[in-house]
């Protein structure tokens, strides 16, 4: 019903005569009542009756009046704008009323008008007086949504209200509870899951929630609960994950559950999802979603029982099929085309100088080109450089190319081809085979750094890595030992493989051992048992540290023992308190830095705001000169705050005031947190920054920001970053090191020619792969002292981002796991958590046949009805199955 022209008009003046009695009432009451519709006027009328009925003295008349104005009550509609009417002509009379309740007798009737005067009190009572729930305590056992909407939300305020009073009094909340059962209840009959829930959050009472969703509503009630999580402290967020994972258990969505148990690192559930699903094909896709997350996983026969199938699905968590996928997504996408490092420099775009300028520096230059190669080229198993294949008489051309590196620049050369032949086992191994047998012992170091990088991700039975690796740690050669253990740690990421620890761990407290041997010890073990809080290795990583004498401790390389010692604890939150506490007896010099490590580490990807205001806290200081720490304090910023996007965004001004306002270390480390926050994610407004940096005077600063320019365009191609980056090649074409590093960018932005991401989250930015993290963090550590390692003999440090590096695809598989081509919609991620009805979740959308790529914040949903997905996110391989309901159109 539209509103009452002439009564809407009557509200604010007749509130003003509520409050300022007039001096002459019945001047004011006339004029007020002129302005009432006929309608209104008997209405209010017939109210001011029934009220003085209520008092009257026969019981009969009583509930005769209290009838009828419960009935005035239920049936008026109020707009968005206006109160009801009958609330609004019983104001005056509300005082009275309750004034007259409490002369009543104990009775039906005194209930009856309890109940009145908690509905009366939604418009009357004053802030902070609860009334509503007191009458409603008070009142008959009716049904509560009778009243309406607005009502039954009220209470649940109220009720918010007076558990947390009467919890701090300790009495007893019985009957509000009996209350929270009877409004959960209808909330979640009529659609407002996300009220329920917050009323249980406050009640502290989730529980309750598990027995009021039916198959219509978990879906919406799940989504909220997960995406409330993120902003919850903990422990209440564990909890809440805790309730979702049993609702989608109960209902046996299984992908979802799974995503939950992935999210809290809890293997238990992950066993009891496999134990709990019958669906072969469900199981495969959960197969695909731990490959995708990284987590070494072994199933044993309580969870599959069939010997074959087993071996099927071990084979899918182990990713022996990913290059198949990957090269299926480059055919079809028809960049098979290898692409040497000229067509990535594109230097005839740019004017005479620049490209005379080319031929300064050549060892540096060349060893740029071998890194720009390997990126570009990656998983593609042929490029221009090392793989071609020549004819005997010449040598093979991979030779000749590995030798335009001098010393340290062959073990790059080297190892650049298990880059290229990423996620190829078997032919990666043969193909470096030939370079274990020469005797220079850069190239086979960059040999068993390749082993290293073509296993990573891929678990395979007979541990070929761990086999060719093993005999080398032990050499008397530095870089060869360093080859064999980084190559470990690459391959074995994640895995916590007791054999690799027997082997890794003695070398931390050899006294004989170098110090760069040390701290890639530290690194590959960091890597090996990520996220696992190992006591032991933590020990020995502590010890090492405390064997340092000053002149060690003041080394680059030293820093990487507090991160391997982070890496243990990545994303464990409260679980590093006690290594925290051990390393604030570390000497002064690296005490400070040790601390804003762990704490990084600890809390990457939670959110937590009181840490990242901690971390703020540290670079808000103007130190002396010679203190690191506030560099890994920067880093940690964007650690901790790149869990969700509002997170995401208010760090980014926060290290825009950083840029203002830091010392000149901090201004360092600012462009590497904001290449971490956006990571292939090419913001604009983050581009803007950074290109600005890019020029800065400190050369420091400029560095960094051109490494942070390719990382926020990894693998995206992004037309604009690559404009930029060329400008600068022909800006800084004199400086050898700043070029360096323009080419280290170009050839992140080409990615595997911009079929890859290192997007550290996948699933709908749900879950965060530790093990890609862990490389993402070590690259940007190392970077923090560019002059010293990166542009310095340990350049190969840049592979570890290989540990990132994930095909952005979404490949459709059928039930025999072959590639299946079908329409997809493509289009921004639309966030549609607590809305009403069905939204939709992407828009902007194109249609695509799989295998499609997905950027950043991209969603894809199939446009065919023909099939359905196994998994409800859509990115990696997703399983299709054949919809039994579906008609073809003729």
């Amino acid at each position: 019903m539209a509103p009452d022209p002439n009564s809407s008009s009557t509200g604010p003046r007749e509130e003003a005569s509520l409050k300022v009695p007039s001096k002459d009432p019945k001047k004011k009451d006339e004029k007020k009542d002129e302005d009432l519709s006929d309608e209104d006027l008997a209405l209010k009328q017939q109210l001011e009756l029934y009220v003085e009925r209520v008092q009257d003295s026969d019981p009969g008349l009583q509930k005769m009046a209290l009838e009828s104005m419960r009935q005035e009550i239920r049936t008026a509609t109020s707009s968005m704008t206006s109160v009801p009417k009958p609330l609004k002509f019983l104001r005056p009379h509300y005082v009275t009323l309750k004034s007259f309740y409490e002369t009543m007798g104990d009775s039906d009737l005194k209930k009856y008008l309890a109940d009145i005067l908690s509905v009366l009190a939604l418009t009357m009572s004053a802030e902070g007086e609860l009334e509503s729930l007191k009458y409603r305590l008070l009142g008959s056992e009716g049904d509560i949504g009778s009243w309406g909407h607005e009502y039954v939300r009220n209470l649940a305020g109220e009720i918010s209200q007076e558990y947390a009073k009467r919890q701090s009094e300790e009495a007893p909340i019985d009957d509000l509870m009996e209350l929270v059962q009877q409004i959960v209840a209808f909330h979640m009959k009529h659609n407002a899951e996300p009220e329920a829930v917050d009323l249980l959050m406050e009640v502290e009472d989730l529980d309750l929630l598990v027995e009021h969703v039916d198959k219509t509503n978990h879906k919406r009630t799940c989504l909220y609960l997960t995406s409330s999580a993120r902003y919850l402290p903990g422990p209440d967020d564990v909890l809440v994950l805790d309730i979702a994972y049993v609702i989608y258990l109960k209902f046996e969505e299984f992908p979802n559950a799974l995503q939950i148990a992935l999210f809290l690192d809890n293997m238990q559930y992950v066993k009891q999802i496999f134990t709990s699903c019958d669906d072969f094909l469900q199981k495969k896709q959960f197969c695909y979603i731990l490959a995708r997350h990284g987590v070494a996983f072994e199933l044993d026969d309580e969870m599959v029982a069939d010997n074959d199938e087993r071996e099927a699905l071990q084979d899918i968590i182990n990713n022996i099929k990913l290059n198949e996928g990957f090269l299926t997504l480059a055919r079809d996408i028809e960049v098979m085309e290898p692409k040497s490092p000229e067509d990535i420099y594109k230097a005839h775009l740019l004017d005479g100088r620049a490209s005379a300028g080319t031929s300064v520096d050549s060892a540096r230059q060349n060893l740029a080109a071998t890194f720009v190669n390997a990126l570009v080229n990656a998983g593609f198993g042929q490029d221009k450089l090392m793989t071609v294949v020549s004819d005997a008489s010449s040598g093979g051309t991979a030779g000749n190319w590995l030798f335009k590196n001098k010393e340290h620049g062959k073990t790059s050369a080297a190892a650049s081809l298990g880059m290229i032949l990423l996620w190829d086992v078997d032919s990666g191994l043969s193909q470096l085979d030939k370079f274990f047998h020469s005797n220079d012992n850069y190239i086979i170091a960059g040999a068993l750094l390749g082993v290293g990088i073509v296993n990573c991700g891929i678990k395979n039975d007979c541990d070929p890595a761990l086999a060719l690796l093993a005999d080398y740690i032990g050499k008397e050669d530095s870089s060869v030992r360093i080859g064999a253990i980084l190559g470990l740690g690459l391959a074995y990421a994640g895995c916590q493989n007791d054999q690799i620890r027997r082997k890794l761990t003695p070398i931390l407290g050899d006294a004989k051992a170098p110090l760069d041997v040390v701290a890639f010890t530290a690194i590959a073990l960091g890597f090996v048992y990520v996220g696992s809080c190992n006591e032991e290795i933590a020990q020995a990583i502590i010890f090492a540290l405390m064997d340092r004498n000053e002149s060690e401790l003041g080394e680059p390389l030293t820093r990487l023992l507090p991160l391997g010692l982070g890496l243990l604890y990545l994303g464990k939150q409260e679980n590093v308190d006690a290594t925290a506490e051990v390393s604030k007896t570390f000497h002064e010099k690296i005490r400070k830095y040790c601390d804003m490590t762990l704490l990084s580490c600890a809390y990457a990807g939670t959110g937590n705001v009181l840490k990242v205001q901690h971390l703020l806290g540290q670079c808000a200081q103007h130190l002396e000169k010679g203190e690191t720490h506030q560099g890994p304090a920067v880093l940690g910023i964007a650690m901790v705050a790149m869990a969700e996007e509002l997170g995401l965004e208010m760090a980014i001004r926060s290290l825009e005031h950083l840029l203002q306002y830091g010392e000149q270390n901090i201004r360092r480390a600012v462009p590497l947190a904001l290449g971490l926050l956006c990571i292939s994610n090419p913001k604009v407004n983050v581009m803007d920054t950074l290109s600005r940096l890019s020029h800065d005077t400190d050369t420091e600063v400029a560095m960094a920001a051109v490494i942070s320019l390719g990382l926020i365009g990894a693998g995206t191609n992004n037309a604009r970053i690559a404009g930029m980056l060329r400008n600068l090649s022909s800006y800084y074409y004199k400086e050898a090191s700043l070029l360096f590093c323009v080419r280290i960018a170009q050839g992140l932005v080409h990615l595997g020619k911009g079929l890859l991401t290192l997007a550290p989250y996948h699933s709908d930015r749900f879950l965060l792969s530790p093990s890609a993290l862990a490389g993402i963090v070590t690259l940007l550590h190392a970077c923090l002292d560019m002059k010293a390692i990166i542009l310095g003999k340990y350049h190969y440090l840049l592979y570890v981002l290989v540990l990132a590096m994930q095909p952005r695809m979404l490949m459709t598989v059928d039930e025999n796991l072959k590639p299946l081509s079908i329409p997809v919609r493509v289009g921004q991620a639309v966030d549609v958590v607590g809305q009403a009805g069905r939204p939709k979740t992407i828009t902007g959308f194109q249609t695509h046949s799989t295998p499609v790529l997905l950027a950043a914040g991209d969603r894809a949903e199939l446009a065919t009805e023909k099939y359905i997905p196994v998994s409800p996110i859509l990115e990696g391989f997703v399983i299709l199955k054949e919809n039994p309901d579906y008609q073809e159109d003729n």
